[in-house]
């Protein structure tokens, strides 16, 4: 399973390795062509069953994959997944080496079901509560982590799966991806940020429509009403957003933090909206980043960040 979850990693690389091979490959070359690029490519802890957290190498370096798997709930959130995720964005939260997180998933055709609802059923009515609040306490964390993260979402995105996506700061669909909050057709509404996370996406009007009627959407018309920021063709592998995450995770680079906190209070009145960058913008003056890409500038050439 590990290789598995690791050929997604390295797939792009080594498709363009395995078009410049000369001659005729064994199945056996092609294996340890593989392997080797996996090594270099990319480290992998796992976190639990649930959810993979790979750690990338080499160049993209600072890039954590968040993959949930989940295969036979469709990545339905659970009490356990909840528990292994939030660890996860906590241990990442603490890491000052890490300049961007993706969260996907590892279960072809789709990004996350939603709330576990055969777990829920079984839950009592005291239990369901609390739970609510933790998954939602998640949310917010997952939203408030310093470094950009993008969703991809390679398939179905529904209820606490697409708030979980609009969490994120950048999401990322396939054309063919379904989302929706769905949550009113249960008689219930958004519980993890949904009603407040779509209004400021796409407008407080579309967004009444499309949760009043737990209208689900494909990615097409997803970009159209700006909830995804790009909408990619499927590809054969199913991870045509998964690598669209990866190519713009690697153009960030590792000052790009205090944007985000000044992003995240963009809603504020103008004065507070302003003071906050101001304090943001007086922590990167000091940095050998920014020394480094005045310098780059004149001297005509690529900027080399360090994060520092």
């Amino acid at each position: 399973m590990a290789l598995l979850a690791g050929c997604r990693v390295f797939s792009h690389a080594f498709r363009g390795q395995a078009a410049n091979l000369d001659g005729v490959c064994t199945l056996q070359d092609v294996m340890q062509r593989a392997v080797c690029s996996l090594r270099r490519y990319s480290s992998e802890s796992k976190a639990g069953e649930e959810l993979t957290v790979r750690y990338l190498d080499g160049g993209d370096s600072g890039i954590v994959v968040f993959g949930v798997n989940r295969p036979k709930a469709k990545n339905a959130i659970s009490k356990n997944l909840v528990k292994m995720m939030s660890e996860a964005v906590e241990s990442v939260k603490k890491n000052n080496k890490v300049r961007s997180v993706i969260l996907c998933s590892m279960v072809p055709g789709v990004f996350c079901a939603g709330a576990d609802l055969k777990e829920r059923a079984k839950m009592h009515q005291s239990e369901v509560g609390p739970f609510v609040s933790k998954a939602r306490a998640l949310i917010t964390e997952l939203g408030n982590l310093p470094m950009p993260t993008i969703a991809a979402i390679d398939g179905a995105a529904l209820g606490g799966g697409l708030e979980m996506a609009l969490a994120c700061d950048i999401r990322i669909a396939a054309t063919s991806a379904k989302m929706g909050l769905v949550e009113t057709k249960l008689a219930i509404i958004p519980g993890a940020g949904g009603t407040q996370r779509l209004p400021r996406t796409v407008g407080v009007s579309l967004a009444k429509e499309l949760i009043f009627a737990a209208r689900v959407i494909d990615g097409t018309e997803a970009k159209a009403l700006g909830l995804v920021n790009h909408a990619v063709e499927q590809n054969k592998s199913g991870d045509a957003a998964y690598l669209r995450a990866l190519e713009l995770a690697r153009e960030f680079n590792p000052q790009v933090q205090p944007s985000k906190t000044t992003t995240l209070h963009c809603l504020v009145d103008l004065t507070t909206g302003l003071a906050i960058e101001e304090a943001c913008y007086a922590q990167v003056i000091p940095t050998k980043d920014r020394l480094e890409g005045l310098a780059a500038f004149k001297e005509k050439r690529p900027p080399r960040y360090k994060g520092e």
